[in-house]
């Protein structure tokens, strides 16, 4: 955390006022901190940042940019949304200066942001740093790191003794709060050396997806020995396969399919031992279908034969839109065993991608709404309260699902 001295920001401020803005006589430089724009900054539209930050005190802020333009330009600034526009010139230079804005008000401690626009409809001139001071900047926290996605969220579930799954079904939905986030991965079942789940991939693509990692450690797909390989056994129809690597390599599978918002959709993955092998085979069921519809089965060499392990949800982000929200309900998560048992599946181990140190977010956590566990992430909106590692449980269901797996659709 960069902090600055009080005589440079006494510097940086001398002989302006603007509205709002402290004078050098009675600038605040206490608690001085700098708030990278390489890990908090976000573009807005084609000409506005926002650089976000977490208060933990509420009071005055004092406000500065450490920026650089050579052809100056006209900003405007302001606290959040609905804040008080402060217009700001920044003289053309070569090197970066320290540019005072004004002094804002924090009423309430949680995320906030800073909005810098450019009015003349030129381009955003070079803003390297949010340089934040006075009594609302006390213990500020803001993320540092290289990754500007939002951070990924986990559940594990607890599979009752030593049980065996054959089968792992689970539900989904997707609230309309999160309809439109892409580069948005809500995994729903996921095991030790695959996983199966839907995507928001752009504006105009969804996903059904199903993926396998060969055992052989590489992430180049192409140097995966044939003892190794993933064979694709089957797909269903419009379902697109192929290799991926990159984490690991494998065969992945999917199909673009429009889902929804508020509506529930149902998965189901299967594991069946063939000597050495296991075949591995994904379906999903979709109310605009009223149907169960293959996705693709996969064969996985050495595995020595074993079934589902590790069973897990997560929340994902895979672009650097951290600034968007992403949230998803998971429930009625069940096992079969090889026998035909089903058994519900109730408790889950939370767990994120967010450290203090190498990713500093604090936008995200899980919990149980009704019949649902449920993750959200990113947006710097909601502030969540459980810890890594919590145990979480949601009410039983009670009630198996009603599935003839053998009259499955095979094609």
């Amino acid at each position: 955390m960069r902090l600055f001295t009080s005589s440079l920001l006494a510097i940086a401020f001398a002989g302006l006022v603007a509205p709002g803005l402290a004078s050098a006589q009675t600038a605040d430089t206490t608690n001085s901190v700098a708030v990278p724009v390489s890990g908090s900054g976000y573009t807005v539209g084609n000409n506005a940042y926002r650089v976000y930050f977490l208060t933990q005190e509420n009071g005055p802020l004092q406000v500065a940019l450490k920026v650089k333009d050579e052809n100056g330009s006209k900003l405007i600034c302001r606290l959040d949304a609905n804040g008080k526009p402060t217009t700001i010139k920044v003289k053309s230079s070569a090197g970066y200066s320290i540019v005072p804005v004004a002094t804002y008000t924090v009423a309430k401690s949680g995320y906030h942001f800073i909005e810098v626009k450019e009015t003349s409809g030129n381009k955003l001139p070079d803003i390297a740093e949010a340089i934040l001071s006075g009594p609302a900047a006390k213990d500020v926290k803001f993320n540092n790191s290289q990754y500007k996605g939002a951070p990924a969220t986990h559940l594990t579930y607890k599979v009752p003794g030593d049980s065996v799954a054959a089968w792992f079904y689970s539900e989904v939905l997707v609230p309309k709060i999160a309809d439109s986030t892409v580069n948005a991965y809500y995994e729903t079942n996921g095991f030790n050396g695959g996983y199966m789940g839907i995507q928001h991939n752009s504006k105009n693509e969804k996903r059904f997806i199903f993926s396998i990692w060969s055992n052989y450690n590489t992430n180049d797909p192409k140097e995966i020995p044939s003892d190794y390989a993933i064979t694709l056994i089957k797909k269903g129809a419009g379902v697109f396969t192929g290799e991926f690597g990159n984490e690991g390599s494998g065969g992945h599978s999917h199909l673009v399919f429009n889902w929804k918002a508020d509506v529930v959709y149902k998965l189901l993955v299967g594991a069946k031992p063939a000597g050495d092998h296991t075949i591995f085979t994904a379906y999903y069921y979709a109310p605009e279908n009223g149907g169960w519809k293959l996705i693709a089965q996969w064969d996985k060499t050495k595995t020595g034969g074993k079934l589902l392990s590790g069973l897990y949800s997560f929340v994902e982000n895979f672009g650097d839109n951290g600034m968007d929200y992403f949230s998803a309900k998971y429930g009625n998560q069940w096992i079969c065993t090889p026998s035909g048992k089903w058994m519900e599946l109730t408790t889950a181990r939370f767990t994120t991608t967010a450290d203090k140190v190498k990713h500093p977010r604090f936008d995200y956590g899980s919990g149980v709404d009704g019949k649902w566990f449920y993750m959200f992430s990113g947006g710097f909106k909601t502030v969540g309260t459980t810890p890594r590692g919590t145990m979480i449980t949601r009410p039983a269901n009670g009630t198996p699902p009603a599935i003839d797996f053998n009259a499955l659709p095979q094609q």
